[in-house]
């Protein structure tokens, strides 16, 4: 079970698969049997978080830094403007709103969506650190319980029962 769990915690802090691809790869039978679901979502949500205070804290200064370098200054030129003028859409969207907004763009499962994307996201619109990542976790633990449904198959369930 730990050599599973340790699988899990590594897939959770993988950027772009993150929770969504571990929760479940953890209930699959895989690598044996499916792993309990309190100790699967405990390791995922864990690593899955774990990468979030340093990309809030140094994504954007290392965006910032290989903007200028000879062969990545290009793509890291895109990356900024990309982030500051997807930011300054989603702020002007969202208002007040802006820490739901965070939390509903990271809790519903869709690729790019996760909370490497938000943290980022959150670090270029200078939002607060402490409501940002709390945002951040609760979304991740919404994306979990979402993806753990789905891979028990209730959604498709529900699809047969109301057809």
């Amino acid at each position: 079970m730990f050599k599973k769990l340790l699988v899990v915690f590594l897939i959770s802090m993988v950027p772009l698969v993150e929770l969504r691809g571990a929760v479940p790869f953890g209930l699959s039978p895989a690598m044996g049997d499916p792993l309990p679901l309190l100790p699967l979502y405990a390791t995922c949500i864990i690593g899955n978080m774990l990468p979030v205070p340093f990309i809030f804290f140094f994504a954007r200064k290392v965006l910032i830094w290989g903007s200028d370098k000879k062969f990545i200054g290009k793509f890291f030129t895109w990356c900024l403007k990309k982030g500051e003028k997807g930011g300054k859409k989603l702020q002007e969207k969202a208002g007040r709103g802006l820490y739901f907004a965070l939390f509903l763009f990271v809790g519903i499962p869709l690729p790019g969506t996760g909370a490497w994307t938000g943290t980022l996201a959150a670090s270029f619109l200078d939002m607060d650190f402490k409501k940002s990542s709390a945002a951040v976790m609760a979304g991740v633990v919404m994306a979990g319980i979402i993806m753990g449904l789905a891979s028990a198959g209730v959604f498709g369930a529900a699809g047969t029962l109301f057809n």
